[in-house]
This record gives structure tokens, sequence and C-alpha cells, in this order.
């Protein structure tokens, strides 16, 4: 214990500067508690306010798809390039080490296969193994519109309300059937109803047309889904617009991970979310970086 009397006053108060209070860089996120903004802080990059995540979730559903026959082989090498990965507990607790400092956001819903219903999910995944697994986000499919849309809106609100319990946000991903509008109408009903209902950021695809209104409309972040495999180019130029319309980052998978050079591929992503690089010149940089390697 430290002798009394060898304790000096207390005389630096800087009573002439009110202390300042930083109002939080995320879109709707202000009056969340300290720990949920410190999990979403380390999905978005405060100095940008947007995020690469790195979708390789995929295998929940569908198995061993191209470029995830062997995650500890292809995917490892892009970790480092990487915001986020969204993956599920099975591929975390078995390939990824221990030792990455990069943010998890962590598949919680499922229950059947491509061979199915996909839409017939249920909360797979108990709230006690985000907290073991010390992941930065929840991940709980949103199908609006589908067969099962009302068990996925309430698998979501389960999720958000035992996840802001514990300090956990919660990822609502918009899903699209094979039968349903992609357009802005459909993704300002899908993406705001997430919002209404508590998601603390939402995963949405991108559109040509009408994608600001779609973000401009949401209360929280949209990262957007990456979706089916396009040319490299087209990819660039997609998640550039996204971000120049509103998007808060990118949640890429096929396009990264079936790119003929996926490390030089995510860091053309990089580029563009976090350093507004225009497509083309990501594109060149995405090329001098295949040929490096």
């Amino acid at each position: 214990m430290p002798d009394v009397d060898e304790i000096k006053e207390a005389k630096k108060f800087h009573i002439d500067t009110p202390q300042k209070t930083d109002g939080f860089f995320l879109k709707g996120s202000n009056s969340l508690d300290w720990g949920m903004k410190n999990r979403l802080a380390r999905i978005f990059n405060p100095d940008s306010g947007r995020t690469v995540m790195l979708a390789i979730d995929h295998g929940y559903f569908q198995g061993p798809t191209t470029g995830l026959e062997r995650v500890d082989i292809n995917i490892l090498p892009l970790v480092p390039h990487a915001d986020t990965l969204m993956l599920t507990r099975g591929i975390l607790r078995t390939i990824v080490p221990p030792s990455t400092s990069k943010s998890i956001v962590l598949r919680v819903s499922g229950g059947t296969s491509i061979l199915k219903e996909l839409s017939n999910e249920e909360i797979a995944v108990d709230i006690e193994e985000s907290i073991r697994l010390n992941v930065c986000a929840m991940a709980v499919q949103v199908f609006i519109g589908g067969e099962y849309e009302r068990q996925s809106i309430i698998n979501m609100t389960r999720m958000v309300d035992l996840g802001t319990r514990y300090g956990i946000p919660t990822l609502a991903v918009t899903a699209v059937g094979k039968d349903m509008a992609r357009d802005a109408q459909y993704f300002r009903l899908a993406t705001r109803i997430c919002a209404e209902l508590g998601a603390h950021y939402v995963k949405s695809y991108y559109i040509e047309d009408g994608f600001e209104t779609v973000t401009a409309s949401c209360p929280v972040p949209i990262v957007m889904a990456g979706g089916k495999k396009i040319p490299e180019l087209d990819a660039l130029t997609m998640a550039y617009n996204a971000v120049q319309k509103g998007a808060a980052g990118v949640d890429m998978g096929r396009n990264i991970f079936q790119s003929d050079a996926p490390v030089a591929m995510i860091q053309a992503v990089r580029a563009v979310v976090h350093d507004n690089e225009t497509p083309q010149k990501a594109f060149d940089l995405y090329n001098t970086l295949k040929h490096q390697g």
C-alpha cells in the first residue's frame, strides 16, 4: 500500500476544458453499450467506417463449395487481408488458428441443405458458443418473402435479444430466393424490417437501380453481399458502386476465393472499400499482384 503522506495532491483538473464525448463512428450505433461498440469497431475500420468481410460460411448448407474444398490451404493465406471472417463454428474450431487477431462473425442459423427448402431454418448455435468463441457478431439468415419468413424473422429477433444481453451484435443476412424480385423495393423492405426489429447491421445484395435508396432508408449499416462469381473487374466495379452509394463495406466470398488470384483480389477489394480506389486502378493493382505471385 502507498504511504498516505507521499500522495501528491491532485491539481490538473483542466476545469476550463469540458470532457469530450465523441459520437460513435458507425451509423445508427451511438446508443449501443460499450461492448457492442467495441465489437463493431473490430468489424468496421474506424478510419474508413467500412469493412471487408471474407465470407466462407457457404458449406453450412451446400457442402465443400468450389474454392472451399480445403479451407486450410485456400483461405488461411487470405486472412491477413480481411477485416473480418464470416464462418461456422466448425471451421473456426478446426482450422482457424486461435492466434488470429481478426474479428469473427459466426453463422448461427441453419437447419436445411440445398436439397430442401432453405428458408426452413432455426437457431443452430447457442449464445454460449458465441461467448466461448469470443465472436464479434452473429449472423442470422432472414428470408423476407420466403416460405418460412416468420420463423426466420423470429430467429433474428431472438438472437438480437440474446446478443444484447451479452454485448454481441447481430448481423441480419437478407436472402433472395429463386422467385423473389431483386429490386430496390424488395431490398428496402427486407433491410428495413431487419433494422426495425433490432439487427445491428444488415447484409444485402447490390442492385444497379436504386441501391442508394436502400442504404438511405436503412438506419443501420449495410454491407454488400458478393453473390455469385463474376469477372474480377465487374466485381470490383460492383463493390465500388456499392460503397459510393452508401454501403459500409462488402461481405465477399466467391468473388475472392474463386478468383484466379485470391490474395491479389482481396487486396484489390480492400483498395476499393477503404481507399475509394477506382475499379480500373484496383483492377490494375490486382493484375500487378497476380503476376508478382
